[in-house]
């Protein structure tokens, strides 16, 4: 693999070129950091279990393991710590939850949570609100991906161009690529839901969801290094300080706060802490989750030299790392991509 420009600079974009630089395969990321606030405003929480359906998260056994190992290698190379391990508490208000965590947890999920139910409050917790005893996840936590893009900007200085890509600056050979003074043997397109602007790959099939959260200066709440989870999350930050989120929006698809999702979030305060607080900051930004909940990532159904790793969603903190690892090998031939994942499984939506 002779060079390939990433267009995109978020968390799946920084990702691969970590991957990149992995592989020791030449890259240049193209950015303009103005055009999407996802990655920036997220919290980067990672959590192997599904709450709704308190089930096993899909390839958990693979990716939490993935996760630790690339975050931890990316921390060294630039000398910023992104990375927190934390314990995930998670309160019970019905009988049946308990029954169904101890069956779930000394199952599938034994090597990420605790199968006992705990009862009273927890050491910290003290101003949070439990019905029913709770739950321990163990095997969780955050990455602050804010801090991650901006390290790996300053790793990757010499292979930055902040800028918007011009797609009719592309030029497709047989052979490759070449955009304005670059030459390249492949382009990935990491550009979150404002792929629906991308002329080659605006037929993927994404379903974005707004989300909103907030950040908050709460005194009397003394959770440390844990995360509280009950119809909503509450993070410790630092002293006092903490995110609450989050809100999911199908239809108002931009990076704007909103009265409606200021609302949500104050009732799910209200359901999870008896204490004051004052707002510090509200924040919103669009995930850009895929129709079946899977990744999307592979080689245009016409170009070949054109590529697209998108589709992370919600869970991009677990699923980043792991495919694109895949994907990278994918482009220097020695696997193919895993089918779930494969931009092929959408080619029939390509109108050539």
């Amino acid at each position: 693999m002779e060079r390939v420009i990433i267009v995109g600079g978020g968390l799946a974009g920084m990702v691969l070129a970590f991957r990149l630089h992995e592989e020791h395969i030449p890259f240049t990321l193209i950015d303009n950091p103005t055009l999407s606030l996802s990655s920036k405003v997220a919290a980067g929480l990672w959590n192997p279990l599904v709450f709704k359906r308190m089930s096993k998260s899909w390839m958990a056994e693979a990716l939490v393991p993935e996760l630790h190992r690339f975050f931890t290698a990316c921390e060294r190379k630039t000398g910023v710590d992104f990375l927190s391990k934390r314990i995930s508490i998670k309160p019970f208000t019905e009988d049946q939850e308990k029954t169904l965590w101890k069956k779930r947890v000394e199952g599938d999920l034994s090597a990420f949570a605790d199968a006992q139910v705990y009862q009273g409050i927890p050491g910290g917790y003290e101003e949070c609100k439990f019905i029913n005893g709770y739950g321990r996840i163990f095997e969780s936590g955050n990455v602050y991906i804010n801090a991650f893009l901006e390290a790996g900007k300053t790793f990757f200085k010499e292979h930055l161009l902040k800028e918007a890509f011009d797609y009719a600056q592309l030029q497709i050979k047989q052979d490759g690529i070449v955009y304005k003074n670059l030459e390249a043997e492949a382009l990935v397109f990491c550009e979150g839901h404002l792929v629906k602007h991308n002329p080659y790959f605006s037929w993927v099939p994404l379903k974005p969801a707004k989300g909103e959260l907030l950040h908050i200066e709460a005194p009397e709440l003394k959770i440390t290094n844990g995360v509280y989870n009950r119809n909503g999350f509450i993070l410790d930050v630092g002293p006092g300080k903490f995110i609450v989120g989050s809100t999911y929006n199908w239809t108002h698809l931009k990076d704007e706060i909103s009265e409606q999702g200021l609302n949500e979030l104050k009732d799910k305060l209200d359901q999870m802490i008896n204490c004051n607080y004052k707002i510090e900051a509200h924040l919103a930004g669009v995930r850009p989750s895929s129709i079946d909940r899977r990744p999307i990532i592979g080689a245009h159904p016409k170009y070949e030299n054109l590529f697209v790793f998108n589709g992370l969603g919600a869970k991009g903190v677990m699923l980043a790392p792991y495919f694109a690892g895949k994907f990278v090998h994918f482009l220097k031939q020695k696997q193919d991509l895993p089918p779930e994942v494969d931009v092929a499984r959408f080619y029939k939506l390509y109108a050539a």
